[in-house]
């Protein structure tokens, strides 16, 4: 399934959660529509967003949160993994797109992806968590699963980990940031602090 694909079924059960996306994924959610919920957080932010949402969810406990990392971003903070289930936040779903590439910096294999290794076999993202401890693991590689599914997963209760394999963007462009870092930072604050 593509990328574009996935974030619109996300998109469509959401809710209103707070959705933490960074690097490749918040390029595509930022052209799918803005949110007041959401918490775009680029540049420079590999790896992040499942530790700012992880924040945000220990913060807001009555709120949803999904935090949207890609496989690369995943590795690049597998300790946040450890510290998720440490934490345990019931309102938590981490959502990892795995298309085996660095998207964003010219679409190189992740050390992750079977291409990279020499044993020729993915890294299984969904048994690192579960070795991390989480115990709600799933994971889609088919679009009408994923529609069938995601609502569920999103209501789930946390921290839930789900991996969706995704094809790569290919030449989908440079990342941009959505704009002035504080103005969107004190308008994310002021939309948490409604009841």
């Amino acid at each position: 399934m593509s990328l574009v694909e996935s974030l619109k079924v996300l998109r469509s059960v959401r809710g209103d959660a707070v959705v933490v996306t960074a690097m490749g994924i918040a390029r595509e959610w930022m052209a799918l529509g803005s949110h007041p919920l959401d918490f775009v957080y680029v540049p420079s932010s590999m790896g992040q967003a499942s530790a700012l949402g992880m924040g945000i969810a220990l913060a807001q406990p009555d709120r949803k949160v999904i935090a949207c990392n890609g496989d690369g971003s995943t590795l690049m903070n597998l300790g946040s993994l450890v510290t998720i289930t440490a934490a345990a936040p019931k309102n938590l779903t981490l959502l990892v797109f795995n298309n085996g590439v660095y998207e964003v910096t010219g679409g190189q294999s992740t050390p992750g992806a079977a291409r990279s290794r020499e044993d020729g076999r993915d890294v299984d993202f969904a048994a690192m968590a579960k070795a991390c401890g989480f115990s709600s693991l799933l994971s889609f590689d088919d679009l009408d699963t994923w529609q069938r599914e995601a609502g569920r997963v999103i209501d789930e209760p946390g921290p839930t980990f789900a991996q969706i394999k995704v094809s790569p963007m290919g030449d989908a462009g440079v990342l941009k940031s959505p704009g002035p870092g504080s103005e969107r930072a004190q308008a994310f604050a002021a939309e948490l602090q409604r009841e």
